[in-house]
Formats: structure tokens, sequence, C-alpha cells
């Protein structure tokens, strides 16, 4: 179900209506009774942000958010106001929202709350009791840019939600590649996708490895953005891990209900061809390539094992201490695939460890970097007014010991102490170019219901690089 954001240059006495306001309000301007307005004024001196009204024939909420001296905590208020207006509306099929302080911010910022809270992922239900509402209407003095900037936002979350949601009987590597691949071609952006001989001739093989244990085979799917008034020569590059499903391999999944979750373990190639499609769809003017990776890891009679040495794209060889450890692997081929294009920064997008959840739980993204102190200090403002927050690791040359391997060159595991960054130390071994890495594990999907973000996938992450990679155009 797509919500739409439109905008209305009438008020008519049918519509559902969501005011924002101050403490004083012209109830002629929309037909409050004296009744209504004692009411509303009551509620609102007991602190209540939302007052409720029903007219029978419609619906009108009467807004004062509390204020909030940080913009960045303004925002995310506005947007959980959004949130529980989504739960409030499911009943009607239309609001529109005025905003009688003339703030317009706030206006796309609850939009963005109501929009985001009202997505649901029923595709394979066969039996369901729709939301009715589908439509958010803005007043007339709202701007058809950022309304339609916000929509096209919005339609990606959408996207990359509907990806990781997808279970794996309906998502195989060559699936997330054909989705994206669609996606693409709706905005402009060319594409790419490797199959399997391809991928054995550029020696890909972290991902080799990974795929064979599956009976599918692997995909490498390359997003090319690159408009005509790009400010940039050399591109900003993403990265998403694609494993779209995770048994573990043979060093099997140990811990207790986490396996019919291991659908998500997309999560970053979600999110990287979801922010493609908010990039094109909005014509940012700069030159971005994704890339992503894919393949499931299962245990089979040929599946890699532990112990094994494996050659990576760039001639690297690892030890495999644990079959588990495979998102690394992948990444890895596709990190030092990313130098023919001499990129000016990459960002690699994963659900690569439980040590990241177990560290900072759900409520944001764990991030190292290597050569991108600026860029990295960007992301992380940027982090805070989208509320996709960054925890940095620190990222020490002591923990470089750590994945030092008696056999080969590296390792794939560091040990029982800071996962998490030695996931992002094995990475780093494959660069020579700014990079920045996330670890998405904890906010890429959540078991319960987390405000707009909702429950199951959220789509955290292609917010916070539509607006990384606008702000530097």
């Amino acid at each position: 179900m797509k919500t739409l954001i439109k905008k209305k240059t009438t008020i008519s006495n049918s519509d559902n209506l969501i005011i924002l306001c101050n403490k004083n309000i012209n109830r002629s301007d929309f037909n409050i009774n004296k009744e209504e307005l004692q009411y509303i004024k009551k509620e609102q001196q007991k602190g209540k942000e939302i007052v409720s009204i029903n007219q029978y024939k419609r619906l009108i909420f009467l807004i004062l958010p509390k204020k909030e001296k940080n913009l960045n905590k303004n925002a995310e208020n506005c947007r959980m106001i959004g949130d529980n207006l989504a739960e409030k509306l499911k009943e009607v099929s239309s609001v529109l929202i005025i905003n009688d302080k003339q703030n317009q911010t706030e206006t796309l910022q609850i939009a963005e709350g109501i929009a985001l809270g009202n997505y649901r992922f029923t595709k394979h239900k066969t039996q369901i009791r729709e939301h009715k509402f589908k439509t958010i209407y803005l007043c007339k003095n709202s701007s058809q840019k950022d309304i339609t900037e916000l929509q096209n936002i919005i339609d990606a979350v959408y996207f990359t939600r509907n990806l990781i949601n997808e279970p794996f009987s309906h998502l195989k590597a060559k699936d997330l590649a054909n989705l994206a691949v669609k996606s693409a071609q709706k905005n402009g952006i060319k594409t790419t996708v490797l199959n399997k001989k391809k991928i054995t001739s550029l020696k890909m093989g972290g991902l080799l490895a990974v795929n064979k244990g599956s009976i599918d085979e692997p995909t490498f799917t390359i997003l090319e953005w690159k408009p005509k008034n790009a400010k940039n020569k050399r591109p900003i590059i993403l990265i998403g891990k694609g494993i779209v499903f995770d048994t573990g391999g043979l060093s099997l999944k140990p811990t207790a209900n986490s396996m019919e979750f291991m659908k998500t373990d997309m999560g970053g190639a979600g999110t990287v061809i979801g922010a493609m499609q908010a990039i094109a769809s909005n014509k940012l003017p700069l030159y971005v390539i994704a890339l992503v990776p894919a393949t499931d890891n299962r245990p089979s009679g040929n599946a890699y094992a532990p112990g094994d040495v494996i050659t990576m794209h760039d001639g690297t060889t690892v030890e495999v201490l644990n079959t588990d450890a495979e998102g690394r692997l992948i990444l890895a081929d596709a990190l030092s695939f990313a130098k023919k294009y001499k990129p000016e920064l990459v960002i690699d997008l994963a659900t690569l460890t439980g040590a990241a959840v177990a560290a900072i739980g759900h409520y944001g993204i764990v991030s190292m970097h290597s050569g991108a102190e600026k860029e990295h200090a960007d992301l992380k403002d940027i982090g805070n007014s989208t509320h996709e927050r960054l925890a940095e690791m620190p990222f020490w040359s002591d923990y470089d010991e750590l994945i030092k391997s008696d056999v080969a060159d590296i390792k794939n595991l560091g040990g029982p102490h800071a996962g998490a960054i030695t996931a992002g130390k094995f990475l780093a071994h494959f660069i020579d170019y700014p990079w920045i890495h996330l670890d998405i594990a904890g906010p890429s999907y959540t078991k319960k219901k987390y405000g707009y973000r909702g429950k199951g996938a959220t789509g955290v992450g292609v917010r916070l690089l539509y607006q990384f990679i606008k702000n530097r155009a």
C-alpha cells in the first residue's frame, strides 16, 4: 500500500484536519464551536500535544508540539506525533494538514511521521482488513518541490522495507538483483548484474565461498547514477551486504530464535538500493554508484568449512574460522572491486554483527571509518537530524592484531571481544580510499513496533544516505 502526499488549495467542511496551532486558535476558520474550543483549551492546559475532536462528519486534530530548543529533538518529536496520528487516522481515507503557525518544516516532519507510520507489509496475507488511510494533503502554502521530494523519499523507504520483509522463499539473490534493476530503470539508473560465471572470472573468492553451500547462484549488482550535471568526477560508492538468508552455514547459528529472522540479513543491500532510488528520483547532482554482492549462506555437502583458506578478489588469503562470519567476506570482495572506480568516498552498510546489537541495541547504527573524518562527522550530524544516529566505535591499530592468522594473511573472526570492531578491521584490509562502515544489525529490523519505524523492517539508512548525498551536492 502506498501513502500519497499531495497539495490541496481548498478546505471543505468534510476534510479531516490536522491543525498545527499556537495556544490561540480562530475557531471560525475551522467551524469549531464554543464547547469544542473550551475542551481544546482544557486539554492543552494539561500539556497534551494532540487534542482530538470528532465532529461525526470529520475528525479534527489540534497539534501543539512541546517546545524543544534542540532542532533535532523537535524534528523527531514532530515525526513521532505523526506516527501517533497515523494510528488515529486508519479509519479515514485522507487528512489535510494546516499549519496555523506558518511552520512548514514541522508540517513536513509530521507528514513524514504519518506516512512512515502508515506502512504495512501485507503482500502474503489472503485476508486482511486494510487501513483505509491513503492520502496526506498539505495546505496551499506548502512547496510542491518539498512535497515531491518527501514523496520520493517515503517511496524509497517503503521499497527498502518491502525488500527486507520479503521472505527467502520469494527473494533469492537473482530476485534481489531483478528488483534492484526494476527500480533503477524507472529512475534512469544504469544497471549491470554480474552472474556466477563473471563473478568467477573476477576471482571474487569471498562471494563464491559463501555461495558454495547454496543451490542458487550468486549475483553482483552494479547501479550507477551519473547525471550530466554531477558535481563530482570520482564517484561516491555505497555497498550493501546482500545475504538473502543466513543459516550460519556449517557454523549453524547457535542463538535460539534467531534463524527465522535471517531473511533480513540483506538489510544493507535493501538500504543502498532504496537510497539509490531516492537519490535518482529526486535527481541529486552527484555521481553515485551502488554495489550489491548477494547470495544465501547455507550448509551442504559442498559448503565452505571452518578452517578453509580462501583467496579474495584482491589476492588476500583468508582463514575461515566461522562460516557465520560470512557478510564480511562478500563485502570485502565488493570493497576491493570498488578500487577500480577511484572513489572519493565509500560507505558500506551491513547487518554485520550481533556485537553491534549487544553494544547499543536497536537505537542506532554502529560506525567506524578510515581516512574520512570530516565525512563521518557530517554523516553523524545528519544521523542526529534524521534520528538515524551513529555510535562511533574506537578503531585503534591494536585491534589489527586480533585478525592476524597463523596460516593465511588474515582470519575472518577476531575472537570473543570487540566483535563489531574486528569485523570493521577485517573490511578495512581491503580499502585504499576514504571509507565509512555502518553496522545496521540493530536498527534494520525490530521485533516490536518502534515509533514510525514500525515493526519488522525499518528502512533505516535510506533517509540518512539520501540527506548526506543531498548535503554534499
